[in-house]
């Protein structure tokens, strides 16, 4: 490997992370293509440098197996090319041909977008930079042979295997998985229930609407208060001042954007929702969608709904008893649902050559679609490093980023910087003065029609690099 690859590859990594984070301080419009202010509602990519490199020059030579093809799978198959070069031969295992991005989402509950517009293929990782890509599903792993069994029968052999596999939804508050699919849908993997809920939606009256947030951690911190705040907005616009949306989040405040959602609950959407926290003993029918469950200090509670989303507790998929993950032993946290990883190179505390990003793993970072993204090149950088015989980068630096539309033409944004801590092993809030202590993420100063723009702009950039 040459002496400068490392640096020159870390170099890589920060401007990825500046092009993708520190926008969303200095205008992330600016970084995009002139016409994205013309077209919020494109799923067209934002082409940069960091989509158009030459796989390096490594001379490694390895098999890496990749299991998910949502933001976290992609990226590190892409990354894993770019960086390992041609010698490092990368397979992504993913059952489905398309990903329906899970950021934006919300917006389809509103028609502010169509749900085909969050669709993206694995053409490019395929044509563009080698990744070979197997439509099948993981059924189990053999960690001592250091090879996969797939749903088509057959095996792959891995150097080093990378788990992507994101989230699974429990039964929760009296509900089936049919009941999910059919008549409450949470609408939390984006895709058939989140039309099916757009469609509920459609069809209310001046009704309520009641929806639940469960204990965190949970896939994206500000999701279902901006779920709450989208379906306001729609509601009182198209269906009348009557209607009423009902937020029951069992945790006992708001996670994210606390001083934003603060504000849109009380005044930009005062009257229309009703924010409950810590609620519990939530039970939910779902023939007749009413819903019982004890308030704050404990008094019964029941709602009538027309429309009930409710948000389940979800784990790592496969973490299920019986599940592939459980039975390889990787969901080692303490309550079985992820996998704990070290943040140096995201291999499992488990399992040895075995690495786990994204939403299924318990690292301290976020749940979400950027901090994906950021945790793929981690992992992806650690794994040539590894490869080549050399340690993983000791101070990892990853970025946290997301915009959260409060209306149909307003968004808030949240951004972080997380740093290596080396006294507990985690990543860590970094502050400007370098004391992490009582550090937090940063949300905007205001709710605004510029925010809303350039929100596109951060998600085509985000998508583009992670599918383009």
């Amino acid at each position: 490997m040459p002496n400068d690859f490392i640096p020159s590859r870390r170099r890589l990594v920060m401007l990825a992370s500046a092009a993708l984070g520190t926008s969303l301080l200095g205008g992330i419009g600016r970084l995009a293509l002139a016409d994205s202010d013309e077209d919020d509602g494109d799923n067209h990519f934002e082409e940069s440098a960091n989509t158009s490199f030459t796989l390096a020059n490594t001379g490694l030579k390895a098999r890496v197996v990749v299991v998910g093809g949502g933001m976290a799978g992609a990226s590190v198959a892409k990354y894993l090319r770019l960086w390992g070069g041609t010698g490092v031969q990368v397979t992504l295992v993913e059952p489905n041909p398309r990903y329906t991005s899970n950021i934006m989402s919300n917006l389809v509950l509103n028609g502010s977008r169509n749900i085909t517009t969050l669709g993206y293929t694995y053409s490019n990782l395929s044509a563009k930079y080698g990744v070979t890509v197997n439509e099948a599903r993981l059924t189990s792993i053999n960690s001592a042979a250091r090879s996969v069994t797939l749903s088509d029968g057959s095996s792959l052999a891995y150097d080093r295997l990378v788990l992507a596999p994101g989230v699974e939804f429990m039964d929760a508050y009296g509900l089936t998985q049919n009941d999910y699919a059919t008549a409450t849908p949470h609408a939390w993997q984006a895709g058939p229930q989140t039309s099916l809920l757009a469609t509920q939606l459609a069809g209310m009256q001046n009704g309520t609407f009641v929806m639940t947030i469960p204990k965190a951690p949970y896939r994206c911190p500000p999701g279902p208060y901006e779920r709450a705040c989208l379906v306001a907005d729609y509601l009182k616009t198209y269906r009348g001042s009557a209607s009423r949306v009902i937020v029951l989040d069992e945790n006992l405040s708001i996670q994210a954007e606390k001083e934003t959602f603060n504000h849109a609950f009380t005044s930009i959407h005062a009257g229309v929702i009703t924010y409950v926290p810590g609620a519990t003993n939530i039970r939910i029918d779902p023939h007749t969608r009413q819903v019982n469950y004890l308030d704050t200090v404990g008094n019964p509670q029941s709602a009538n709904a027309q429309v009930v989303a409710p948000i389940p507790p979800h784990r790592s998929t496969g973490s299920a008893p019986g599940g592939w993950l459980a039975a390889a032993g990787l969901n080692n946290s303490p309550d079985g649902r992820w996998c704990v990883v070290d943040v140096l190179s995201y291999e499992s505390t488990a399992v040895s050559g075995i690495h786990v990003i994204g939403d299924a793993a318990s690292c301290g970072l976020p749940k979400a679609g950027h901090v994906a993204n950021q945790e793929a090149k981690i992992c992806a950088d650690a794994i040539v490093r590894l490869l080549g015989g050399q340690q993983p980068d000791p101070a990892p630096v990853a970025n946290s980023a997301c915009y959260s539309p409060i209306t149909g033409s307003t968004a808030s944004w949240l951004t972080a910087v997380y740093q290596y801590d080396s006294s507990n092993k985690k990543m860590v809030v970094a502050a400007n003065n370098g004391n992490t202590s009582g550090a937090t993420a940063i949300e905007s100063a205001t709710i605004s029609t510029q925010n809303f723009r350039e929100m596109s702009t951060w998600f085509n950039t985000l998508m583009g690099d992670s599918f383009g």
